[in-house]
């Protein structure tokens, strides 16, 4: 493609070592949509004739065809998927598909491939975002009534419904979706036509493309265009957000199906065993999404690197973007699409649950509320029970067993009825502010997630 300048063949070591085919040819479907449209501004412009652009989108069409079909061979010499299809449509149809890379560059034509793949990569991913919201409401609206503790620090805090707990996992999730869907925002816009750096002195309709290609605008500085990877940076940023939301609700569920806690079974269709010890499962999905987690964040940080130091405008390293793209959406795609099975066929061991949470220290709060509301300060409240506390450790009991004399040596204002407050059903049924784990307030938050999911 730059033999007119070059008195020599590029040596074989630097065309192995420059290719991109061995990655970018995945970008094909885009490539060939961008260059459809393109020839359509050609034709406009009175570049090509009708039959020459017929003659191109034929012959683009069947080279799709034969990629789709696992029958194109790509050839490495010829650098990327752009010289690869642009090559192979000009064997075929001569001068016409020579024509076709009139007034572009590949560096506006990768700008606008890799907007188009994450385009639409960024409508799959909320689709699979979606599919995990409604796996975990479906599973807190089969077990709705049960309640789990709740955890500070990993230590038992307060009395929570286990759909409550899922459904805090949904709204972090629906962030994702709409951070996913904000970024679309930015990258829908057109570079084609931005050339390398400066346009072209051939005028072509750009608005006419990006009507084609279905994107409402065009970039207004070709230098920008052509150097920008803003959209992927934040499309990489939003997804190492969203592995993160899936690494804790991953070790959540690690922590859950341990022996320790035994809150969950995990299904055998989504766990593994040991080759040596016969009574290990193991919550693998999980496990993996929490370690594929780091390599999102790894190739986040990648591409801010790649991109820090970079004059204006294209500079070769940015080659190196496409990697680090691909992978991020790959393995988020891959842990969203395992996680929400896995968690259909998950089933909650009521018991223990009840077992857990019939823990009176969770309700120790209840106990300082219940003196607030008696015209106690709150922060003498708080201490008045931790002492209520400590007496149960000497006393080797717990809050419920603690005699009335014993709370009222430390506060007269406990009543006859503070054992009542010690019940978990009580205290939930009190939790009735917004956002609260209330019986009421868990049931329609469910029905509204299963209506706006539906």
């Amino acid at each position: 493609m730059w033999k007119g300048r070059f008195q020599q063949q590029t040596a074989a070591l630097l065309q192995t070592y420059s290719e991109s085919i061995s990655f970018d040819w995945r970008l094909w479907p885009y490539d060939i949509e961008g260059s459809i449209a393109h020839s359509a501004a050609l034709e406009k412009a009175g570049l090509i004739t009708a039959e020459e652009r017929s003659a191109i989108v034929e012959g683009l069409r069947e080279i799709g065809s034969e990629i789709e079909a696992g029958k194109f061979n790509f050839r490495p010499d010829l650098e990327d998927i752009h010289m690869n299809i642009e090559a192979e449509l000009t064997r075929r149809i001569g001068d016409a598909g020579a024509k076709l890379h009139t007034a572009r560059s590949r560096n506006d034509q990768v700008a606008l491939d890799l907007r188009l793949y994450l385009r639409s990569e960024c409508v799959a991913l909320d689709s699979l975002l979606s599919a995990l919201q409604s796996a975990l409401v479906e599973l807190g609206e089969r077990y709705s009534d049960v309640v789990i503790p709740g955890y500070t620090h990993l230590q038992r805090a307060q009395p929570v419904y286990f759909a409550h707990h899922l459904l805090a996992y949904v709204e972090m999730f629906q962030r994702d979706r709409e951070r996913i869907l904000d970024c679309r925002k930015r990258m829908n816009v057109l570079p084609l036509g931005s050339g390398a750096i400066a346009g072209s002195t051939i005028l072509l309709d750009r608005h006419l493309v990006a009507e084609l290609l279905e994107f409402p605008s065009v970039t207004h500085n070709s230098m920008d265009a052509v150097s920008d990877r803003d959209f992927a940076i934040e499309l990489l940023s939003a997804l190492a957000i969203a592995a993160m939301h899936l690494s804790r609700l991953s070790e959540d569920v690690i922590l859950w199906a341990s022996s320790e806690f035994h809150f969950i079974t995990l299904s055998d269709a989504f766990t593994t065993g040991s080759s040596l010890m016969p009574q290990k499962k193991n919550p693998d999905v999980a496990e993996l999404t929490r370690g594929k987690t780091g390599r999102v964040y790894g190739n986040l940080m990648s591409l801010l690197t790649l991109m820090k130091g970079l004059p204006m405008t294209y500079n070769r390293d940015m080659q190196e973007d496409k990697e680090s793209v691909f992978d991020s959406v790959d393995t988020v795609k891959a842990a969203l699409g395992v996680f929400a099975p896995m968690l259909r066929e998950a089933s909650l061991n009521t018991a223990r649950c009840a077992e857990a949470v019939a823990d009176p220290n969770l309700l120790a709060t209840d106990l300082a509320d219940y003196l607030v509301n008696h015209g106690l300060p709150f922060r003498k409240a708080h201490e008045a029970v931790g002492r209520a506390v400590a007496r149960c450790a000497e006393l080797n009991c717990e809050l419920n067993e603690l005699p009335l004399a014993e709370y009222q040596a430390i506060s007269e204002l406990y009543g006859a009825d503070i054992h009542e407050v010690l019940q978990v059903q009580r205290s939930m049924e009190a939790r009735k502010a917004v956002g609260a784990p209330s019986p009421g307030n868990v049931a329609a938050e469910l029905s509204r997630w299963k209506a706006l999911l539906s």
